[in-house]
């Protein structure tokens, strides 16, 4: 890998000081990765959802390695700012394959990943602690290898799925993250919770750079930064929301004829000199 990129990547672990909260506005293709750097993004992560409603693939590692590596690739080639990549939980079935992945990831340019324990093989909701921790060293040491300091953002779905005994999910959560941050993990992502006091029992008990997902009922940006928060992101709700308006609009427009829902819109000459850019840049 070149020198630039293993600078690009020391600027994206630089962002994660909560000063300010770095914030993720995800995207799903070239064209929202270049609104959400126009808008002022600092970096730019994608959504494993988004990119696979993007081709007509349901998420849930339903997307294929190859695929998903083309759409990443011709993200970073969109945009100026770091990428990091959603990878569900590695395109792969064992380390060996996630370290493939990662090395995937680094040839697209890409400067960090997220990676999740969540699984969809079979009925256990989640890997065993250790196995994901075999993973997430795979990860690490590809990277090494490749000499680029890989954010590797290592997700615990504990409660996204509310696995186990709410009683003992944060418990449960930093075990998960200390581990995880021992193999190799760059910074946690704890998906699925929005109370401020568990948000700042995660943030005191989990020892390196606390992500969340935020959406309608999440406390704003900046009393998440004001409980230690380092990173927030949108995950797919962006992409779910330009959909759920594309398809107000289509109803609008085979039902009473009209065309309120697109009143607003951007310009032509605007977004086709945003994609120019792209194209150019």
């Amino acid at each position: 890998m070149t020198n630039s990129q293993r600078d690009i990547a020391v600027l994206f672990h630089s962002l994660h000081t909560n000063e300010p909260v770095l914030v993720l506005p995800n995207a799903w293709d070239v064209a929202s990765a270049r609104i959400a750097e126009a808008a002022g993004a600092t970096a730019v992560a994608t959504t494993s959802a988004g990119v696979a409603w993007s081709l007509g693939i349901a998420d849930g590692d339903q997307l294929d390695r190859d695929t998903a590596l083309d759409v990443l690739a011709r993200v970073v080639a969109a945009v100026d700012v770091p990428v990091t990549a959603d990878i569900e939980s590695g395109y792969a079935v064992s380390p060996a394959g996630v370290a493939d992945t990662i090395r995937g990831v680094l040839a697209a340019g890409a400067v960090g990943v997220n990676l999740e324990d969540g699984r969809y093989d079979g009925p256990a909701p989640l890997r065993e602690t250790a196995d994901q921790g075999e993973r997430i060293a795979a990860a690490r040491n590809a990277a090494d290898q490749e000499q680029v300091p890989l954010f590797i953002n290592a997700r615990i779905d504990t409660f996204l799925r509310a696995v186990g005994d709410p009683a003992g999910r944060l418990r449960d959560t930093l075990d998960r993250a200390a581990a995880y941050v021992a193999a190799g993990a760059s910074g946690i992502f704890v998906p699925g919770v929005r109370d401020p006091a568990v948000i700042s029992a995660l943030v005191e008990g989990v020892g390196a750079p606390l992500n969340v997902l935020v959406g309608p009922g999440s406390p704003p940006v900046a009393e998440l930064g004001s409980l230690g928060v380092v990173r927030v992101s949108a995950g797919s709700s962006i992409a779910a929301a330009a959909y759920s308006l594309g398809q107000r609009a289509v109803e609008e427009l085979l039902g009473p004829g009209t065309y309120a829902s697109v009143e607003g819109a951007r310009s032509h000459s605007e977004l086709n000199g945003l994609f120019q850019r792209a194209a150019t840049g």
